[in-house]
């Protein structure tokens, strides 16, 4: 029989949080009746009109595969070359590329743990090696940056994937601390994944590093303006990165409409900022009730955050029953933590009074 290269053969898919339809279908229940804890993207939705004003978009002819007009306004606010951009499907498709264009057989990259799967997918696809480094609950999961400047230095790593602020953990590097990483060697490719930068407290700037020639910083737009369902990402770095990232990029990837929902959506000044408010309300409100029941949440620098539950699969479970979907963090090797992101208040009261309900016991032992 006809077989696959064996490092596709031996491909695990990564799991993801959001709503699985084929779960669905075989409960019956209809996709919105599902109050969605488990992905972390703005509850508010798109910015006010974007979905009318979408029927505009041209679909009869192809995408324009620089997006030129949306690469311009991204440019305009970010304050850097459109040389210095790569507009993408998703930042996980740009994860993808970058993987693709630098990171061959038997390069070895580090990615910390617990963090966002599809890092390890990409390098495997390319036959690179990982080298895991572990963080540790005890500290918070917080990264040791003294032991990541050690291990690139010893092993001559070609790269590393940090994602910042941490999908699940929540915590976030300090400029200090990542200036230590890319100085570590110029030569490592730093893969800097800022999804969730937007809902972020005390954010730092990040782009002026790119002059280091050894960083690619990646952002979506999915989270920040509630695109899931269109796909939209962009890469900021050096012009000699952006442009090996182009060459490997397949053509039209980014949709006609993506483009237009992207160019829409920056016209929406203050709307990110002012869903933000509101997101912080949310989770001071959800991570205080958490603690009225006997749970402790980890302290998070952004808009989710991990709990310790106990037995996470059965929590999940028993949730969904009710109409309420969590991440449980078994795949990112947390069995017994979930990650929750918070939606209004409103709900948060709906999930604080399922989990209160639930005949899973909960625990932190």
């Amino acid at each position: 029989m006809l077989r696959p290269k064996p490092n596709i053969e031996s491909l695990v898919p990564a799991t993801h949080g959001g709503i699985n339809y084929s779960e669905l279908e075989s409960l019956g229940i209809a996709p919105e009746d599902i109050l969605d804890f488990s992905v972390s993207t703005n509850p508010f939705g798109p910015p006010p009109g974007i979905k009318h004003a979408l029927i505009q978009a041209s679909i009869d002819r192809y995408p324009d595969s620089e997006a030129t007009e949306l690469g311009l306004s991204l440019a305009g606010r970010l304050k850097v070359a459109t040389d210095n951009l790569l507009i993408g499907s998703g930042s996980t498709e740009l994860i993808r590329l970058v993987a693709t264009a630098y990171l061959g057989p038997d390069d070895l990259v580090i990615i910390p743990q617990p963090t966002y799967g599809e890092y390890e997918i990409a390098c495997h696809l390319g036959g690179a090696r990982v080298l895991k480094q572990t963080t540790r609950e005890e500290a918070d999961f917080r990264l040791n940056v003294a032991e990541t400047v050690n291990l690139i230095r010893k092993h001559r790593t070609k790269g590393i994937f940090l994602c910042n602020p941490n999908n699940p953990t929540g915590q976030y590097l300090s400029r200090e601390e990542l200036e230590e990483i890319l100085s570590a060697d110029g030569d490592n490719l730093v893969i800097l994944d800022e999804a969730y930068i937007a809902f972020t407290e005390n954010a730092w700037v990040s782009t002026d590093l790119i002059g280091r020639k050894n960083l690619v910083i990646l952002r979506s737009m999915t989270k920040d303006y509630a695109l899931a369902g269109l796909r939209l990402g962009y890469a900021i770095a050096a012009e000699p990165i952006i442009s090996a990232l182009k060459r490997v990029r397949p053509p039209w990837n980014v949709s006609s409409v993506a483009q237009q929902a992207g160019v829409l959506a920056l016209k929406a000044d203050g709307y990110v900022e002012q869903c933000w408010i509101k997101i912080k309300e949310a989770k001071e409100f959800l991570v205080e009730g958490l603690k009225g029941l006997g749970l402790s949440p980890l302290a998070s620098q952004t808009n989710f955050f991990l709990v310790k539950v106990g037995d996470a699969a059965s929590l999940r479970r028993a949730l969904f029953k009710k109409g309420i979907l969590v991440r449980d963090c078994t795949s990112f090797g947390l069995p017994n933590h979930i990650r929750l992101a918070p939606r209004t208040v409103a709900e948060c009261q709906r999930l604080l009074a399922a989990i209160r309900d639930t005949e899973v016991c909960c625990h932190v032992s």
